[in-house]
This record gives C-alpha cells, structure tokens and sequence, in this order.
C-alpha cells in the first residue's frame, strides 16, 4: 500500500475570507490614484503594505495613513521603476514580499504622426520595462521561497485601439504578454501572475481628463455607463492577491464595464 500523501489541495483548503494578514504587499505607484486604493483595501485586509513612489515624501503620507496591520509597520520607499538600480535598492528594502502589484505609469497623448519619438521611449521606460524590472527584481525573492503572487496593471488600451494612445498602447499590450510569460514560467515555482485592465478610473486626475463632453461621450460607449472607481479596480487586485484567486495564472481581468466586448 503507498504510503504517498497527496498534495493536491481540497476544496476545504480553499480560503474565501479575501484577508491577507501575515502578508507583506509591494505597490508600486501606491501614493496616488489606482495604487493608492489597492494598498488602502490591502492593508484593511490585513496585509502590511510597502509603498514604493516617486515621490518619497507622498509615499511616506500614504503608508502612515494606512490602517494598522498585524503584519507588521507599513514601510514608504522612494523608487523609480525604469532604473534598474532604483528597483534593485527598493526590492531589496522591501525584504520578503508575497505580494506585487505594479501601479506605477504614465500615459502622455497624441497623435502617432505627431508623437515624439522620446515620449514613446519613456512611456515604454516606464509602464512596460518597469513592470518588467520591478516582477523581475521581487520575482526571485518570491521563486526562492516558492510562492508569490504578482499583480501587473495593463489596461484596456491593452486590447483595444485609442486614439492618440500609440505610446499608452504599445506600452501596456506589452505588460499583458510579459504578464503571461511570467504566469508560464513561474507557476509552476509556486507564483502565479495576472494582470488588470480597468477602463477609465475616477481618479483625481482621470476626472479632471474626462469631465465634461469627453467623458460623457465615452462613457456611452460603455455599456454599465460609466467610469470605474479606484475602489473597483482594489477589489480586483484583493481578489488576485487572495487565496481564491490561487487556481487563477495568466490571465487579464478587464474591469471596463464592458467596453472592450463590443
């Protein structure tokens, strides 16, 4: 008779509760807009959540605004993710992270004929390379304990043609292949990878874009109507960097309220 035990898991092992205590969660981005959020419903789930910004001082605002986790102090890092030695700095600081979500990105708009050649160039610097250096950097921490889990932010410029979008477009259709690379390669070492991709989200800024003719034009292209909340896409994120999300690799979940179906 084997004396093999089974490591396939049970339906009862399967964890519901969308908590996150004892976990420590990297955001990149995370003192403003999308990242703000995520590491808000992180941290209120129990996670302790580490801030990487730009901006050193509105990541240090954000991580001591969190509520408190028993995981431990959250921790507010300066960063800048298209330099791989800022990247290297930050994910060492972090320490042992479970899980990744990369928030930091810019968008910079204009038609493809008009579009600077250096723009472009950033714009790929900043939401594809930097995704990549950031899941490279916290990936082999999380390959050498065997599990993680690494959330990427695409968007739905990732699956659909926007006009004046070439840069934005080019840039996060790119994090969604690497995404799925990432999820082919890692899995299987115990870290899954998915990517988001929200329609327009109410942030201070994507108000301020999309007030007015424009935004009401677009969201009539949408068939629930309207624009995403930041609150939306963390309860995206929540769901990939929780337990019943563990059977969920390589995918992209699109929170657009149904814009890219039609």
């Amino acid at each position: 008779m084997s004396t093999e035990t089974s490591t396939e898991p049970t339906d009862e092992a399967v964890d519901l509760s969308f908590r996150l205590d004892g976990r420590t969660a990297l955001i990149t981005g995370g003192a403003s807009g999308i990242g703000s959020a995520i590491a808000g419903a992180f941290a209120e789930a129990g996670a302790r959540v580490v801030v990487v910004d730009l901006n050193a001082e509105a990541a240090r605002a954000r991580a001591e605004a969190l509520p408190r986790s028993s995981a431990g102090e959250h921790l507010a890092l300066a960063g800048n993710v298209a330099d791989p030695a800022s990247v290297a700095e930050f994910a060492a600081a972090a320490g042992s992270v479970d899980v990744l979500v990369t928030c930091a990105g810019i968008v910079d708009l204009a038609p493809a004929e008009e579009l600077d050649p250096a723009v472009f160039t950033r714009t790929l610097a900043i939401n594809l390379t930097g995704t990549f250096l950031t899941a490279q950097a916290v990936g082999r921490g999380m390959l050498e304990r065997g599990r993680g889990k690494v959330i990427t932010m695409a968007s739905q410029a990732a699956t659909v043609a926007l006009d004046g979008h070439a840069a934005y477009c080019a840039s996060k259709a790119g994090v969604v292949g690497l995404t799925k690379v990432l999820a082919s390669e890692w899995a299987g070492r115990g870290v899954t990878a998915n990517s988001i991709s929200p329609t327009v989200v109410l942030t201070d800024l994507g108000r301020k874009a999309w007030e007015g003719p424009k935004g009401e034009a677009a969201k009539a292209q949408i068939p629930t109507g309207r624009f995403a909340l930041p609150r939306e896409i963390a309860g995206a994120a929540l769901f990939l960097a929780s337990g019943a999300s563990d059977m969920v690799n390589g995918a992209d979940l699109v929170v657009d309220g149904g814009y890219t179906i039609r």
